[in-house]
């Protein structure tokens, strides 16, 4: 009886492998007609970015340069591999031939050339330079943000890492809390937000150490917080001042929109009606438009007027600069970039309807005036873009 079982479950075999070939031998040519047809669907789309690409590049000389720092960069990598590749094919080597180089690409951030050597060796989290630290200290010390991140994985894994400590019984909280190097901070505008900047390096470094090692002490029995807020106290002042001289700036600007736009409610374009006090201009599209505008710019307004006010009269406590004011600070630039926006929208709508007696062409003027002075309004000063940082995520 048992083998004729065997028998009979021998003779299925086949049948299943068949039952389950035949169904995956009509899908799979199915699925690359499916994934044939993606791709020729978005190869006219990848041709018109490819262009468009090329000739902004031959047009724009910052796109242009761009391009050209892309190119370096990726021919930069490849010289890079080729030179660790050849490293490995000549044998034995010892981390202390890379420990220059190792040292300057942390300091510099240069986190292609430490992840290549990583990946020779482990031994390499042990170098250290003249003043006693790790690779992982002087990430710490000069917020290399990308050689950290490829670093913290290993440091998550080996204990002994997260309680490394210099020759002064500095933890990396410690070394977190020190004022941040000054090519560093001058990528950032505006002190606040370098404050802030301090504020999120220090927090990152907290979800590294365990809770234990927040309250240690150094040879100067001073806690990491003591560190920080020692080291960070120039930047407190300046960011506060910093702050108000903003939110002042801002506000009056907020006032100015308010009673222009508020007068230009009152005063209606075109006049009404003496006996029934309908303005002349109801029924005209331009006329609904201008109230819809003015209405925007005079609420907005009003908002970043009253959040401007409330960034004046706040402590400025220094955990305030992490979240708090940042946030303040952002949606008031933003409610008071809608209200000139508005108010320039309502101006272009009034000025077609009451001057240019609704000719089309005029309003293709009126909308290339307003376009250039909002271009020129929102262009930084400075040749090489900045991020305004306002309200970052650390990574």
């Amino acid at each position: 009886m048992r083998r004729f079982r065997n028998n009979y479950y021998s003779c299925l075999v086949p049948e299943l492998v068949i039952a389950l070939l035949v169904p995956a031998a009509v899908l799979y040519p199915i699925y690359q007609l499916l994934c044939l047809l993606v791709l020729l669907l978005l190869l006219p789309f990848t041709m018109l970015y490819y262009i468009s690409w090329k000739i902004l590049a031959f047009l724009v000389v910052p796109i242009e340069k761009i391009e050209m720092t892309r190119k370096e960069h990726k021919e930069a990598k490849k010289f890079l591999k080729w030179i660790f590749s050849k490293t490995n094919s000549w044998g034995a080597y010892s981390s202390f031939d890379y420990r220059e180089s190792l040292l300057e690409a942390v300091r510099l951030d240069v986190y292609e050339v430490l992840g290549q050597i990583l990946e020779l060796s482990s031994e390499v989290m042990d170098v250290k330079n003249e003043d006693g630290h790790n690779i992982i200290q002087l990430a710490v010390i000069n917020r290399s943000q990308k050689a950290y991140s490829l670093i913290s994985p290993i440091v998550k894994r080996k204990r002994s890492y997260r309680r490394v400590k210099d020759t002064f019984n500095n933890n990396l909280l410690h070394l977190a809390g020190r004022l941040a190097p000054s090519a560093v901070l001058s990528c950032t505008t505006g002190e606040a937000l370098q404050l802030q900047r301090q504020l999120q390096w220090r927090e990152e470094v907290e979800k590294l150490l365990e809770s234990t090692h927040h309250i240690d002490e150094n040879v100067d029995y001073e806690t990491p917080k003591m560190v920080f807020s020692r080291e960070n106290a120039s930047l407190v002042k300046e960011g506060e001042k910093w702050m108000k001289t903003t939110a002042e700036s801002c506000s009056i600007n907020a006032a100015l929109i308010i009673t222009i736009v508020f007068a230009a409610a009152i005063t209606v374009p075109g006049g009404s009606n003496q006996e029934t006090g309908i303005p002349l201009f109801k029924r005209k599209i331009a006329f609904n438009i201008f109230a819809i505008a003015d209405a925007i710019s005079l609420f907005s307004a009003s908002a970043s007027l009253l959040v401007f006010l409330s960034i004046l009269t706040t402590r400025f406590a220094e955990k305030d600069f992490l979240i708090s004011l940042p946030r303040r600070m952002f949606i008031g630039l933003c409610l008071l970039f809608l209200s000139t926006t508005a108010m320039m929208l309502a101006f272009s709508t009034i000025l077609f309807l009451v001057f240019c007696d609704e000719r089309p062409w005029m309003l293709r003027r009126i909308n290339m005036l307003s376009d250039c002075s909002y271009c020129y309004s929102t262009t930084p000063p400075h040749d090489r873009l900045v991020p305004s940082n306002i309200y970052p995520h650390f990574w």
